[in-house]
């Protein structure tokens, strides 16, 4: 039996269409997916992510023992509750989840990963962390809400208490901050401003309905994905895995490579990848003919070099339809993707089609 979040009821109350996601029971759309894709990027909308995973790390050797298991350094968190996007590796470099980390004190971080990765990602954490002096406690009882948009804090703000008010009006993006039993941060997976909120699962229906009435719409996991996509943000599981490193993804900014005597999961494979160079490289695809991009679907460049599509589907922003590929690294601006036993021209552009709102390009 599929898990319900606390907002469930809610969800079904506004009609939302419902399904199985990892194991969760969640809004796939509530009116047109359309409508909502544009709801975030014009004004405000809001999303039920409690599916997500929430594990806090404590201990003496907790800053120590992320250090190890993740690509990027938590040394860059100079200040309490900075964040920081990173990838999680296994030892041939291969990628086992991408999530975001927070630094809550020198003795405690906060990390939130896929809820599809849930399991094979509490195992490969476990498997090493025997060696540190690390507490690992999954958070229960909670919601999550991602309120996105260009009018998402300005909103949000007017269902926040006074002390919530106070507390994060100077909030800097890519920041957390916990308030009382609530950790609000300025983050997302849209391209849009915004806040992630973890709070109790009991405070979520009366939070939920306050931001209903300032304006911020439900949105589902349908709107969320294109939003992401017209981003360029990677989905684990379509542009990435364990078969991908991040160099092959796009992700190498994601690494930390000084100091180099930080030692981390994965990097001799990648310090050997980096020395020969990768053959392939992610690009964004525009389609420039009928029919829709989709995920696995052939790019031909030329008749001796082939992709494939990772991610795809139609931009509501730009009224086309888009992907994200993975090809050789070879030098090209156009292609064809083969729909349905017929070859479409597509131009190739960089891997982010829209944010805050506009066309990147």
């Amino acid at each position: 039996m599929a898990k319900k979040t606390p907002l469930y009821k809610q969800h079904l109350a506004a009609n939302a269409k419902m399904s199985d996601f990892a194991g969760w029971e969640m809004p796939l759309s509530y009116i047109s997916p359309i409508e909502e894709h544009k709801q975030v990027r014009n004004d405000a909308g809001m999303f039920d992510v409690s599916h997500m995973t929430v594990v806090d790390f404590k201990g003496s050797d907790a800053r120590d023992f992320l250090r190890y298991l993740i690509t990027n350094d938590v040394d860059k968190l100079t200040s309490e509750g900075k964040a920081l996007y990173s990838c999680m590796l296994n030892e041939k470099g291969g990628i086992v989840d991408d999530l975001i980390v927070y630094k809550i004190n020198n003795q405690r971080y906060r990390m939130v990963i896929n809820a599809a990765t849930h399991d094979k990602d509490l195992a490969w954490i476990n498997k090493n962390i025997n060696d540190f002096d690390v507490e690992l406690a999954e958070a229960t009882n909670i919601a999550m809400l991602a309120i996105q948009g260009p009018h998402a804090i300005e909103k949000t703000q007017q269902v926040f208490t006074k002390e919530q008010q106070t507390t994060t009006k100077d909030l800097e993006n890519f920041q957390g901050i916990a308030v009382n039993n609530w950790w609000i941060a300025r983050t997302g997976y849209t391209g849009e401003d915004g806040y992630e909120i973890i709070l109790p699962a009991t405070e979520a229906e009366e939070f939920w309905n306050k931001l209903i009435e300032v304006g911020v719409k439900p949105c589902g996991l349908i709107a969320r994905d294109s939003l992401r996509l017209e981003a360029g943000m990677r989905l684990y599981g379509s542009d990435m895995d364990e078969t991908t490193t991040p160099l092959e993804s796009g992700l190498g900014w994601a690494i930390a490579w000084e100091p180099e005597d930080r030692d981390f999961i994965g990097k001799e494979a990648l310090i050997k990848q980096k020395a020969v160079g990768t053959t392939q490289k992610v690009i964004g695809l525009i389609l420039e003919g009928r029919g829709v991009l989709r995920p696995h679907q052939k790019v031909m460049l030329d008749d001796n070099n082939f992709g494939e599509t990772t991610s795809g589907g139609f931009s509501p922003t730009l009224g086309v339809s888009i992907a994200l590929a993975r090809i050789p690294k070879i030098t090209a601006d156009k292609c064809f993707v083969e729909i349905r036993e017929q070859q479409i021209p597509a131009k190739i552009v960089k891997p982010v089609f829209a944010r805050n709102g506009k066309p990147a390009s």
